[in-house]
């Protein structure tokens, strides 16, 4: 959250953000999602690298999976939450369980 707060001190135009959700418990990796889906509704642009796909769909436009350093799917959040070969290789079958 400070790297993001000294981030928008300089009021940019594109917010670049590599892995913010690293090493974090999944209450806060919530709020860290739910800040960066607040900052694209404010109209900031943000370029997100994450792993955690399933989280990052959830508050993304478009998407693209990267495997062995090439393209391996792209389109929108609701496609790619919806290919199957995605599903299956890297968000799992399971919805996610709130608590």
């Amino acid at each position: 959250m400070l790297a993001i707060g000294r981030a928008l001190m300089s009021r940019p135009k594109l917010l670049l953000l590599d892995e913010p959700s690293l090493g974090l418990a999944p209450l806060i990796v919530q709020d860290i999602m739910q800040t960066i889906s607040r900052l694209c509704g404010d109209g900031l642009s943000v370029l997100l690298v994450e792993q955690n796909a399933r989280a990052a769909l959830e508050i993304s436009h478009y998407g693209y999976v990267l495997e062995m350093g090439s393209f391996f799917v792209q389109g929108t959040a609701d496609v790619l939450r919806s290919d199957e070969r995605l599903v299956a290789t890297y968000l799992g079958n399971e919805k996610p369980t709130r608590n």
